[in-house]
């Protein structure tokens, strides 16, 4: 039987796509509401799976499986999206949501038979629930998809199996079946993406920013499946692997990254990189900003390090150390979304590469800094890095960034949405850099009426909607581009909403939270 917090948890996905319906109401939705209903019943048979150890590949413990949560984020985007653009009358973007909304659900089912198919005895229940709820998808799909779109579907689907296989061998206890669902899902469709578009390159078609985000997170991808086969047959740890592994980063990143980028924007990368960077005076104090705030953060792991070395018994860093970060994070995206969001776009990519390339450092015990960066991050390990890999820090990084990444600039002409839709930038702002973190102070400071089967608070939760419909006021006064149009109701369910579901969750939630509110101010 699912526990009280999952079950909750399940309850408050259900509302967010039954708002969306609401919105929508056409053939994709009633598929999203389907596949929700389907993916709680297969939920149930993963969860159970995980409990006796039948999984084929190692899951992160001290979770629930999260199919539900996470098989609804990619579809409900691609939902939402596909509206936005359709009523901007920009039909080339109308499509692509139809595309991702497609894309997300066919890969929520494969894992939703992989799941139904290895459980003992067959649940003949959730077969056909399954198979109904897959019938009315793939029906839908058939009377809505062109056969180009066909295909580019299953090539996303083909790249996530391949990438599954891989990765969950490779990084046992890293991420549950929604966060593997989630994280693979997304890192296939970009590499679909970046395939398609470099096949069809057309000369000034296309923002180089967008380029730039696809082959990096392409390209570290990459860069790490190549350094895990290499490093089975040497050991990663001396010196002499180290050279090699500078060596061969720098011959991929100039002879295969660099061209490939070359090949898609049509100039030099590192030219056009710098003369982006520093093109206004703006955008120099914005990063003479950001890398005081860097060195800062730097400061707070080094005191925080000399701390625990000073200490004789073993010392932890605390909730409210590890949410230092969280501030420092908000006072870096807040200046750049009010006033250079195209800097933000790029620094965030910068910023994503470099984190993913120093835990390769960390993980491969890579010299002359590998050793000292496991000291370093062990303090601020939790129960949620349980695996090879520290993904914390990324995924707050992610949650902060994915909104600025996924906001549909192309239909959005005058460069923001209408209504609750302008607050999409700052999704992961709202519910990671102030939600999360002031729910997480104030509860485990002042509150004492705990959440039925969880660890949260209530008093957490309330300051949390509290401060973040403060927060959204701030950004009325501050930020002269956002106009609500009277939709402060649909705010206050949404930001009710997703900090319901930060209380519930066992996910990761700087990924799941900032992506829910995301499609909720979309919707």
């Amino acid at each position: 039987m699912l526990n009280k917090p999952a079950l909750v948890e399940s309850l408050i996905v259900f509302v967010i796509v039954l708002f969306v319906h609401a919105v929508v109401w056409d053939r994709y939705s009633w598929c999203a509401v389907a596949l929700a209903v389907q993916a709680f019943y297969v939920q149930f048979k993963w969860d159970h799976l995980l409990q006796l150890g039948g999984a084929v590949f190692q899951f992160r413990t001290a979770a629930n499986s999260g199919l539900l949560p996470a098989s609804m984020v990619i579809p409900l985007l691609g939902i939402v999206m596909k509206e936005r653009c359709k009523s901007a009358g920009i039909v080339y973007f109308e499509r692509f949501g139809i595309v991702v909304a497609s894309t997300g659900m066919l890969v929520a089912l494969f894992l939703s038979v992989i799941a139904v198919g290895i459980t003992k005895p067959v649940p003949t229940n959730t077969c056909i629930l399954t198979g109904v709820a897959g019938s009315i998808i793939i029906y839908t799909m058939k009377h809505s998809l062109t056969v180009s779109e066909v295909i580019e579907v299953l090539e996303v689907l083909l790249i996530f199996v391949y990438l599954s296989m891989i990765l969950l061998y490779l990084l046992p206890r890293c991420f549950t079946p929604g966060e593997a669902l989630l994280v693979l899902g997304g890192v296939s469709f970009v590499l679909n993406q970046l395939i398609k578009r470099s096949l069809n390159v057309i000369e000034g078609r296309g923002d180089p920013i967008d380029f730039f985000l696809l082959v990096a997170v392409v390209g570290v991808v990459l860069l790490g499946l190549f350094f895990t086969v290499l490093f089975i047959f040497m050991d990663s740890g001396t010196w002499i692997s180290s050279m090699f592994f500078h060596m061969m980063t720098a011959v991929l990143g100039l002879g295969v990254i660099m061209p490939w980028l070359y090949r898609l924007i049509q100039r030099n990368p590192l030219f056009w990189l710098l003369q982006f960077l520093f093109q206004t005076q703006t955008r120099v104090y914005l990063l003479v900003y950001w890398t005081f705030l860097a060195a800062s953060a730097c400061g707070v792991v080094f005191y925080q390090n000399a701390k625990r070395s000073s200490e004789s018994k073993k010392h932890q860093a605390s909730t409210i150390t590890r949410k230092y970060f969280h501030f420092i994070v908000v006072a870096t995206y807040v200046p750049g979304l009010i006033y250079d969001r195209q800097l933000l776009y790029v620094a965030a990519v910068l910023c994503l590469a470099v984190f993913i390339f120093l835990e390769y450092i960390r993980y491969f015990r890579i010299k002359p800094f590998g050793q000292t960066l496991r000291h370093l991050l062990s303090l601020f390990l939790d129960e949620r890095d349980s695996g090879p890999l520290i993904l914390t820090h990324i995924y707050l990084l992610l949650g902060m960034s994915l909104p600025v990444w996924l906001f549909p600039r192309s239909c959005a002409p005058k460069g923001t949405l209408s209504g609750a839709g302008a607050l999409v930038p700052y999704s992961g702002v709202l519910s990671v850099g102030v939600g999360d973190t002031i729910a997480s102070i104030f509860g485990s400071t002042m509150g004492e009426i705990k959440w039925p089967g969880t660890k949260k608070t209530f008093e957490g939760t309330m300051t949390a909607i509290f401060a973040q419909i403060i927060a959204v006021a701030l950004i009325l006064i501050f930020d002269s581009s956002v106009n609500l149009n009277s939709s402060y109701s649909w705010i206050l369910a949404s930001v009710s909403l997703v900090s319901l579901l930060e209380a519930y969750t066992t996910q990761i939630d700087n990924l799941l939270l900032p992506l829910y509110l995301q499609i909720m101010f979309m919707a």
